[in-house]
């Protein structure tokens, strides 16, 4: 009988099956960390679903939010299904589905503004366009790497990701703020967003980038991160045209409850739509 021991052999196998899957790069990697912490806390002993069962536990000790609590369960329960280690998987912590959003999280537009104006005197010549095409397009953060110069001479950009391929319209102002950017750094084709050494811009340095503007914007820095960009983007879409379902295609979501998500009201708002119900004298 094989020993179920989680050695650095059967994570790589479990990697290298995540991306033949196709899965985002990013998504590979957060499940990898996730099992590699589990495995850090196992130290060796052979896993068994009394064990998966206490590492549940001590994540929830920690104080750790639920959703963080069952993304790691799903890493592990995935990595389970790979070895045919069924019988280890544990369950998910049953959440009630939100009304509001934390409001500590929560980007406002003069927000926005003002990290605008941090990027443009931060030197980083790439980071206020860049946080512009974001929240502009609500593209994730893993497609930045789409806007092109052949797309922002057409105006749109086809997204190919997670087994789906969508079309991405940009605006014509963002167009030309592109072509005028991509002129200035001497590009002629490909990606725009590119090092001095001409690699692509990584998901690390754009969020290591936006956190340094925080400070100087006056921003709280648990706002500031590229997703908080992309709600931005769909809460303000959502007031302009009300279509959910047409927000929902723009985003790339195949589920309109993903959507929802996007367009909870902060906790603040909540308070006062219960205020003008009127039901306390």
């Amino acid at each position: 009988m094989t020993t179920r021991e989680l050695t650095d052999a059967r994570i790589a196998a479990y990697a290298q099956y995540l991306r033949a899957e196709e899965h985002a790069p990013a998504t590979v990697e957060k499940y990898i960390r996730d099992i590699r912490s589990f495995a850090a806390w196992v130290n060796g002993s052979t896993v068994t679903k009394e064990l998966s069962a206490r590492w549940k536990a001590s994540l929830i000790a920690e104080g750790l939010a639920p959703a963080t609590v069952n993304a790691k369960l799903s890493a592990i329960n995935g990595l389970f299904c790979f070895l045919n280690w069924e019988d280890c998987r544990v369950k998910f912590l049953k959440l009630q589905r939100r009304a509001f959003r934390d409001d500590s999280r929560e980007l406002t537009k003069e927000e926005y503004t003002r990290l605008l104006d941090a990027a443009e005197s931060s030197g980083i010549p790439w980071l206020e366009t860049l946080l512009q095409t974001i929240c502009a397009t609500g593209i994730r953060v893993s497609e930045v790497r789409y806007i092109t110069v052949e797309a922002a001479q057409t105006g749109r950009t086809e997204v190919s990701l997670k087994g789906k391929i969508r079309t991405i319209l940009l605006p014509g102002k963002l167009c030309r703020k592109l072509l005028k950017y991509a002129r200035k750094m001497k590009i002629t084709s490909g990606e725009i967003f590119l090092t001095k050494e001409g690699k692509s811009v990584t998901r690390h340095q754009i969020w290591r980038r936006m956190k340094a503007l925080c400070k100087g914007a006056g921003v709280e820095a648990t706002k500031v991160f590229p997703h908080n960009l992309r709600h931005l983007f769909a809460a303000t879409f959502y007031r302009a045209t009300r279509d959910i379902v047409k927000l929902a295609d723009v985003l790339g979501h195949s589920s309109i409850n993903t959507t929802r998500i996007y367009l909870l009201s902060t906790g603040a708002e909540h308070v006062r739509q219960l205020d003008r119900l009127g039901l306390v004298s």
